[in-house]
């Protein structure tokens, strides 16, 4: 296992502080489907999580040196939150895609960010750097103690609904959905747990029909949480082990479940954490108690109403 469930009781507590214990509540348009709401956190994602807990595990001397991470805009927003409470300077590399909305949300919080095309924001990943960036690399998703971090989002739904059947968690670099898996596995090894991707960029269903990582044809969207052209190789590992499979949804499906949620439960979600909420609604996450990770509600508020006008 990636992540142990020591690593993860650990990890709740390291950031007790700064993270919040977001509620599970039913669906209101299934009563089979709960929803986990990541979208509540103070930076409006889940990746507070994993942000706060690397940034807790690593010594002060290498913290005071900066921080440095790539991001589509919500781990940039962790990364700047947390070095923010911590008086450092936080810097991002964002695709040249990513929204407006999220890489406003760090400038406010005093991150910096430096906006380069896709595959040079990639690289950085593989990398763990940028030229000219003098900082400690905190990786989005291939690192233990980020998913010890998201990992914390198990131990709270075991608590809260402990004979739970499914779960389906948005898959954009994996550490969220490999986090969860890892402690599931370990206490309630019964439960399904599947990855949610939109059909416009899904490497992870493309890598397990085939048995080892492929690349595919990204296009932007407005699921812009989630999505690549690739899955990291180790992080296939972890998920062919891991994981149930891949649901992979269309963009009508995404943003007909942005709606329904709005709607019903009076909840604003972002693209990715609607690829969950499409999922687990679809019936191919199987019968019972099916949970989907409502990854993150950042989203432009005018993209939001032209999406679920639409849909």
């Amino acid at each position: 296992m990636p992540v142990s469930v020591s690593q993860a009781e650990e990890a709740r507590r390291n950031i007790a502080q700064i993270a919040l214990r977001t509620p599970l509540v039913r669906c209101n348009a299934n009563a089979d489907v709960y929803l986990k709401l990541e979208n509540l956190q103070p930076i409006g994602s889940f990746k507070i999580r994993g942000a706060a807990n690397v940034m807790a595990l690593t010594p002060r001397e290498q913290l005071d040196r900066g921080v440095l991470t790539a991001s589509a805009g919500n781990m940039a927003q962790g990364v700047a939150f947390c070095a923010r409470r911590l008086n450092i300077q936080a810097t991002v590399i964002a695709p040249d895609t990513a929204p407006s909305t999220k890489t406003r949300a760090v400038e406010r919080m005093g991150g910096r960010v430096i906006k380069v095309p896709f595959a040079e924001w990639w690289q950085t990943f593989e990398r763990r750097s940028y030229p000219g960036v003098d900082a400690t690399f905190i990786h989005a998703f291939d690192d233990p103690h980020v998913m010890a971090g998201n990992a914390t989002i198990a131990l709270e739904m075991l608590e809260d609904l402990p004979d739970l059947d499914a779960v389906v968690i948005p898959w954009g670099g994996g550490g969220l959905s490999c986090g969860i898996a890892s402690v599931l596995r370990t206490l309630a090894p019964r439960v399904r747990i599947y990855a949610a991707e939109i059909e416009t960029a899904a490497p992870l269903a493309a890598s397990l029909a085939a048995g080892e990582p492929r690349t595919v044809e990204y296009q932007p969207s407005f699921v812009d949480g989630i999505g690549s052209k690739m899955v990291f190789p180790n992080m296939f590992e972890h998920a062919r082990k891991l994981l149930d499979g891949s649901l992979v949804v269309t963009l009508n499906e995404a943003a007909e479940a942005m709606k329904l949620v709005a709607e019903r439960n009076r909840v604003i979600v972002e693209g990715a954490a609607a690829c969950a909420v499409a999922a687990a609604r679809s019936g191919r996450a199987g019968s019972g108690k099916i949970v989907a990770i409502v990854s993150g509600g950042n989203i432009d508020l005018d993209k939001f109403a032209h999406l679920v006008g639409q849909a």
